[in-house]
């Protein structure tokens, strides 16, 4: 959705609306499916530009990382950003972010499109890993029958690594 912000007087700019993405956009491996996303939100003209707040929900799927099986969650995000729309002075070179600058998105013109701000929001709620459930077992190693429907008769195998340290605590 693109938003004109120099017609925005007084009066909040409101908007609600369910979106759909597709997961190959969002380039996260992670990421097995991803439901409509609802959000909604306001605009106000601040003295030092806009205020954007909105909230957004749906439902995403990634792979347990222990079981290998889809593990659906529920997304709830609220969104508070600051758009100035003039930059004070082009700067070239590296700059270093401090916290403040992290809630402020830069804009140049006076038409905001939304899709950028919801799809970097989505990317950011991804998370790194998401277990289907705190106790889950995972996979056997050996044999890769699913620890949590049935066990198996494999042995845990000896990390070759901590051998040197075995060998020191043995002899101890």
């Amino acid at each position: 959705m693109e938003i004109r912000l120099d017609q925005i007087g007084d009066e909040p700019f409101r908007w609600q609306e369910t979106r759909s993405i597709p997961v190959e956009s969002l380039q996260r491996t992670q990421l097995l499916g991803l439901g409509e996303i609802g959000w909604r939100g306001e605009i106000v003209r601040t003295s030092s530009g806009f205020l954007l707040n909105a909230q957004l929900g749906y439902e995403h799927t990634l792979e347990c990382p222990r079981c290998l099986k889809p593990s659906p969650a529920a997304v709830e995000a609220e969104i508070k950003l600051l758009i100035q729309t003039k930059r004070s002075e082009p700067f070239v070179g590296e700059l270093e972010l401090e916290e403040s600058d992290l809630g402020v998105y830069f804009l140049e013109g006076e038409i905001l499109d939304t899709d950028s701000i919801l799809t970097e929001q989505i990317q950011l709620n991804v998370p790194m890993r998401q277990l289907c459930r705190q106790d889950c077992a995972g996979l056997c190693p050996e044999c890769g029958v699913d620890r949590n429907l049935e066990s198996c008769e494999c042995e845990e195998a000896a990390d070759p690594r901590w051998a040197a340290l075995t060998a020191l605590r043995d002899r101890l």
